[in-house]
């Protein structure tokens, strides 16, 4: 791919002075990406060994709030380091900045230098672990959609979010005219996305006014998601560049459609070969394919907060929208919250429409990897196919959690995840979600205003 760089052709650019600024970020609970601007030849001569952050970059809200409560860190621990460690491999060049390259970095612990257990990349590294360990390596894609307004972000701010203008006044799905006059922004984006090392495949008009939809080939699930965070500050920092705004909200407004972030997975042996096809079986689904989805349905509840992480997540969940609310497989039908693509060939996988483009990407492919898993190692039967419409809510069909104190407890409660991912790392996620959750109850909202405010 171009864009990517070798720690050597870094130290040549540098040296040639076609490089003077590397990034070095690692990513927050959030799915951001935090970090430094570093010189470029003290990064080359010192810095791409190890850096440092505050460790108070893994216990903040969306506000960057020090949200107290946490056993990781506090006030009374001082806040101290984490160590930020550059992952050499994820080297690129980032073509709508000057001169400059980005590197994603682990998160160790100041002093024994180990992975930070509840740090997003090692999370998703742990269960990629455990796959490996049994011969299985996952590979995933994500679909991310997001709104583009005429206004800049400046502008949107000082309007306090509202009355914004979309850069289309109608349904865009597919239709060319449309995207023809988004076109200094998305053509921009997929060059930009490309020349930095993302594969991009496309770009389309999505199903609302001013929605658009950036699709990037499938990989391993952690490039997978190392591209998704890369994509979503690269459309950001592009957007912004043009004097436009983006969001990545699950719902953004009443009127619109939701934004998703569907989630493609299947497993490879670890030479290659597709472990979920078998020519001779029902739809091209191995056994071992049946107990994964199986896996991802029996504990679809448990892993919700990882697709839906926030209060607003949950306003996405409509019939009639595309975004599901029903946890059931089908096949190739986009009413079901998992669906199988690829049916009866090789390249047949599972679609989890559950999450929205607000998730971050490494705790949701760690939360499917965990829940496929236990499908395998508990050989779960996987149950027959949903047909026909799965808005229409039926008895004993499996209901997305509505809420995210639904989904909350779930996690919370969730065995599984707690043998997955380690107590610690699922009481600081739940600790989060509790403090969004808090915050929300506590602040009126201009809907209430509108609704309770006396009429005369």
């Amino acid at each position: 791919m171009p864009g990517k760089l070798t720690f050597d052709e870094l130290k040549q650019a540098v040296q040639s002075g076609e490089i003077d600024t590397v990034l070095a970020v690692q990513v927050d609970m959030q799915g951001r990406l935090m970090g430094k601007r570093f010189h470029a030849v003290f990064f080359v001569e010192s810095a791409w060994e190890e850096t440092h952050s505050c460790n108070y970059l893994l216990a903040t809200d969306m506000e960057m709030n020090t949200v107290e409560g946490y056993e990781a860190t506090s006030w009374a621990a001082g806040y101290g380091d984490y160590v930020m460690r550059p992952d050499l491999s994820t080297l690129r060049r980032v073509p709508w900045l000057e001169a400059t390259a980005l590197v994603l970095c682990d998160v160790e612990d100041h002093d024994a230098h180990a992975p930070v257990a509840h740090s997003p990349r090692a999370i998703l590294k742990r269960q990629i672990a455990r796959l490996e360990a049994i011969g299985l390596r996952p590979t995933m894609a994500s679909e991310l959609e997001f709104f583009l307004f005429e206004d800049s972000f400046a502008a949107a701010a000082r309007a306090g979010y509202r009355d914004l203008s979309l850069v289309s006044a109608y349904n865009e799905d597919y239709h060319i005219l449309q995207t023809t006059k988004e076109e200094e922004v998305m053509r921009a984006v997929r060059n930009g996305l490309y020349g930095a090392g993302i594969p991009v495949e496309c770009s389309k008009g999505e199903a609302s006014a001013g929605q658009e939809e950036i699709n990037v080939k499938y990989d391993h699930a952690l490039t997978a998601a190392d591209n998704h965070v890369i994509v979503k500050n690269g459309v950001k920092e592009i957007a912004w560049s043009k004097g436009r705004a983006a969001t990545f909200m699950a719902k953004w407004n009443d009127a619109s459609a939701g934004s998703s972030s569907h989630v493609h997975q299947s497993l490879q042996t670890l030479d290659g070969e597709p472990a979920f096809y078998d020519a001779a079986s029902e739809h091209g689904m191995s056994e071992l394919m049946r107990h994964y989805l199986a896996g991802l349905l029996q504990y679809a509840d448990d892993v919700t907060l990882l697709l839906a992480p926030n209060i607003n997540s949950y306003k996405r969940f409509v019939a009639g929208t595309f975004a599901p609310t029903m946890a059931v497989w089908s096949l190739d039908n986009r009413t079901a919250g998992y669906r199988l693509c690829g049916a009866g060939t090789k390249g047949v996988r599972v679609e989890c429409r559950v999450g929205g483009s607000d998730l971050n990407p490494y705790l949701a492919f760690a939360g499917q990897i965990a829940a496929g898993l236990a499908g395998i190692e508990e050989k779960l039967a996987l149950e027959p196919a949903f047909e026909g419409d799965a808005y229409g809510a039926r008895e004993g069909m499996r209901h997305v959690p509505s809420t995210l104190r639904a989904a909350t407890e779930a996690f919370d409660q969730s065995a599984m995840l707690r043998r997955a991912f380690g107590d610690d790392v699922i009481d600081h996620y739940v600790h989060a979600a509790r403090w969004e959750q808090h915050e929300y109850d506590f602040h009126v909202t201009d809907w209430e205003v509108r609704r309770g405010f006396e009429r005369a």
